[in-house]
């Protein structure tokens, strides 16, 4: 460890650059003060007795360079041992312009700490090169000319970096374009193969599930009485399991229609739409009391066919809900403005204190069911079913093809529910 406690004056605009040189200084018992740039570093020799600088070159406000050429004019530091420790200008000609200028010792980072040590340890001593000497005006100039020069030099090797930065994004955005392209052509591909399958399903698959229903069917009415307990057993399985994948069937064809069909705007009576999807329920079941409130004259700007599936599969829930409920009640309406009481969001909704304040929300509210919102957000994937087959039937499908539909319309939808205590779907478009 030194005894000596001269003072260094580290110029280094990164804190972590300055940080480690002091460690390294301080450890030699030195002295350290710091400057983060020429100006930063002049203030600082005039504020106390500084013994040497050690100064990186790049820095904002005034360099390195600049800061020896404004040291050397003043008398009083002409003398003062200046050590030129960088990482950018490590050309020859940069070197030179260091020494010219009035640096001691040009040293070029990363440098072992020794070396540094042992130039403060020579300057210290006064084995110096004789840069304490005053700066003649035409060796000035001739300084400025290389300063000048060494700023171009850098210059034009910021500009080549930049420019084979910028060939390097361009490649990458081409590859990245060839990628996009590459996986939309696989999209599409995708695409044209599910609609192929769609209709696969509608054609090879449905055809022969209608043969297979038709047969069980008249083989029920026929032959019947014939059959006993077991045998009845039997075909009233094959009736339910051919119903269940016939409407599995038709809800997959649902899902593929409201996610690949081309939408076809134009004002569309939701209210007329509601009504005639509850009218067509109360056909399947006469015998059901339901209290039904539709608001008239709703009216928005969407695709009547997929807008007919979604309310079809959301009024159609609502009236398999309360299926158990001796006084259902089921209302459609719309809210002109939205305001931030209506309860949570699931993960595939947006927060309602999210919606703009003139944002129409339409609703089916039921008295039904309800489920636990803990398990709110499965509610929106295939065959993600909240309730047990035995209790409702259905397929899993209905609201992942709601979500999708609303969803191209550019809206959103989310639910908010208490077990027994009912459902309200809200959504825009």
């Amino acid at each position: 460890m030194k005894e000596s406690r001269e003072h260094i004056l580290v110029v280094e605009d990164l804190p972590t650059n300055r940080k480690l040189l002091r460690a390294v200084l301080e450890e030699e018992g030195y002295a350290v003060s710091e400057a983060v740039d020429g100006v930063d570093a002049l203030e600082a020799l005039q504020r106390g007795r500084i013994d040497a600088v050690i100064s990186d070159i790049l820095m904002p406000r005034m360099d390195g360079y600049r800061l020896c050429l404004v040291a050397r004019k003043i008398e009083r530091y002409r003398a003062l041992p200046i050590i030129i420790y960088t990482s950018t200008y490590i050309s020859p000609g940069d070197e030179k312009v260091a020494l010219d200028s009035g640096a001691d010792r040009y040293i070029r980072k990363p440098a072992p700490a020794q070396t540094i040590l042992d130039a403060l340890h020579e300057l210290f001593k006064g084995s110096r090169v004789p840069a304490s000497r005053q700066i003649s005006g035409p060796v000035e100039l001739e300084v400025m000319k290389e300063y000048s020069e060494a700023l171009i030099r850098k210059l034009e090797d910021k500009n080549r970096d930049l420019e084979e930065a910028r060939a390097e994004v361009a490649k990458a955005n081409e590859a990245l374009e060839q990628r996009v392209h590459e996986r939309t052509a696989e999209l599409e591909d995708a695409n044209t193969e599910l609609e192929a399958f769609s209709r696969s399903v509608a054609h090879d698959l449905r055809n022969p599930l209608a043969v297979i229903l038709g047969f069980a069917s008249l083989l029920q009415t026929t032959c019947e009485r014939k059959l006993d307990e077991a045998e009845t057993k039997c075909l009233r399985k094959i009736l339910e399991s051919s119903s269940r994948m016939e409407a599995l069937i038709s809800d997959l064809l649902k899902l593929s229609h409201g996610t690949h069909a081309e939408i076809h705007r134009h004002p569309v009576d939701l209210g007329r739409l509601a009504q005639d999807i509850i009218h067509k329920l109360r056909e399947a079941e006469p015998g059901r009391s339901v209290e039904v409130v539709i608001t008239p004259d709703v009216e928005a700007n969407a695709d009547a066919q997929l807008l007919h599936i979604a309310l079809e599969n959301l009024l159609g829930n609502a009236w398999k809900f309360t299926g158990k409920k001796e006084r259902a009640r089921i209302e459609f309406g719309v809210m002109e403005k939205w305001s931030d009481g209506a309860g949570a969001s699931t993960q595939n909704s947006i927060a309602p204190s999210l919606q703009p304040s003139n944002t129409r929300v339409f609703f089916v509210r039921d008295n039904g069911a309800g489920f636990d919102m803990a398990a709110a957000e499965k509610l929106f994937r295939p065959f993600q079913r909240l309730h047990a087959s035995t209790d409702f039937t259905g397929t899993g499908i209905g609201l992942t093809t709601v979500h999708r539909i609303v969803r191209r319309h550019g809206g959103r939808i989310w639910a908010e529910s208490a077990p027994e205590q009912g459902t309200t779907f809200y959504f825009t478009l």
